[in-house]
């Protein structure tokens, strides 16, 4: 299968062509900066500038990377770990360990079923870093697309979200709800040092990756509340929100209005409660 096109989303592709079997990637970055957020997003539609990436590379040392002495800003919100026991494996062997440690709080049937267990610290990060932007790459997401099309109702001026299109979400959703905060930031307190390594390693080696994290949770609290249907418009191919101040919102908040009024309101819930348990980590 060749590498998809990475400027254009999961559900741009096949999701609003009208001949072909469409699937959404809407969950990706909400469950997913929960996994990131305390050990952690989301959705992508049309992106008109994509991002800069810098290419995440093998490390070369088996040390961990600190902020920059000197160079590095103020931490806001720093991380207290202790040296784990046993020591920590590894960037490029830790797939297992954390895979295992995030099935312990998801529980393993979740887990397998919406986690991509390759790479995960470092496809976390990179997710994270960018669901404030416009575009977050297909071949980073770490969580799998909930099957399905985008469900609609009207046409042309009244082409709308269906309201039903939210059920679609609703499992991914009841999974977050589940999730024990307190454990989850357990978890990225024991693994922290390989989330701040990874992060200077796709381009921050001066910031420190908990501060982005927080930078991350207030932004997608700060997306709109929208109650009533959210019109959608299709100068071509693809669908596009018809509010242009909607359209102008980052991936991340993009998800959020994706996933019906009741979701976003129960994400940002939870949310609110991971970032409270990290404060008081």
């Amino acid at each position: 299968m060749s590498e998809p096109d990475l400027h254009v989303s999961a559900d741009d592709r096949p999701l609003f062509r009208k001949d072909l079997p469409r699937r959404s990637a809407l969950p990706y970055a909400l469950v997913f900066l929960l996994a990131v957020a305390a050990g952690g997003g989301y959705y992508l539609w049309r992106m008109r500038e994509p991002p800069t990436l810098p290419a995440i590379s093998e490390p070369t040392a088996k040390t961990t990377p600190s902020p920059t002495a000197g160079t590095a800003p103020q931490i806001e919100h720093p991380i207290e770990t202790a040296p784990p026991a046993p020591p920590l494996p590894t960037l490029a062997e830790s797939d297992a360990a954390i895979g295992a440690a995030l099935a312990g709080v998801f529980g393993s049937a979740s887990f397998e079923q919406l986690l991509v267990p390759e790479s995960l610290v470092r496809h976390l990060v990179a997710t994270v870093d960018n669901l404030p932007r416009k575009q977050v790459a297909l071949r980073l997401i770490p969580v799998k697309p909930v099957p399905g099309p985008l469900r609609t109702t009207g046409q042309d001026s009244t082409l709308v979200i269906s309201p039903d299109n939210a059920a679609r979400y609703t499992p991914y959703v009841r999974v977050l709800d589940a999730v024990d905060s307190k454990k989850l930031v357990a978890v990225y307190t024991q693994f922290y040092p390989l989330f701040q390594q990874s992060y200077a390693e796709l381009g921050y080696p001066s910031r420190y990756f908990n501060d982005r994290v927080f930078e991350v949770i207030d932004h997608l609290l700060a997306t709109p509340d929208i109650k009533g249907p959210i019109a959608l418009a299709q100068p071509k191919v693809l669908y596009e929100f018809a509010d242009p101040a909607f359209e102008d919102l980052s991936a991340g908040q993009k998800a959020l209005l994706r996933m019906g009024p009741d979701n976003e309101a129960r994400v940002k819930a939870k949310l609110r409660e991971i970032r409270k348990a990290l404060q008081h980590e």
